[in-house]
């Protein structure tokens, strides 16, 4: 079960029984897993990527990175991993696709995705590969 006591008990004074319960836990993992993936896809293709993130050698409000990559695993509600940009890397504390656009296939694809990093950062970020979508 990957709610909390609190959030258990508060699904059941909504109206769910226990196995509705497991239901909705399992499919959050579930759709954890498949951020995961989508996210990878995003930082699988060669650079440059574009972020909003803050750093402290640059006043320009969006960064280029020639090179990204990461590394991540799920385990029931959680997204954790490992981002390395440019020789340097930061740990992945969770993350998101913010935005997608329909590729020539038909398959969306995500353009905007946000990651919460850790380590040095402490703060979520925004990467494109299109700067004019930060």
């Amino acid at each position: 079960m990957h709610f909390d006591r609190r959030t258990q008990r508060a699904l059941r004074e909504a109206g769910l029984d226990a196995d509705a319960i497991a239901d909705a836990s399992d499919r959050v993992a579930e759709l954890v897993a498949e951020d995961a993936d989508r996210l990878r896809d995003f930082f699988a293709d060669d650079g440059p990527y574009h972020s909003d993130m803050e750093l402290a050698h640059s006043t320009s409000e969006t960064q280029e990175h020639p090179t990204a990559d990461v590394d991540l695993f799920t385990h029931g509600s959680d997204l954790r991993g490992y981002l390395s940009l440019d020789g340097w890397g930061v740990p992945v504390e969770g993350g998101r696709v913010l935005r997608t656009a329909e590729r020539d296939d038909g398959d969306e694809r995500p353009v905007l995705v946000e990651l919460s990093l850790g380590g040095t950062i402490h703060d979520r970020v925004r990467f494109a590969r299109d700067p004019e979508e930060l």
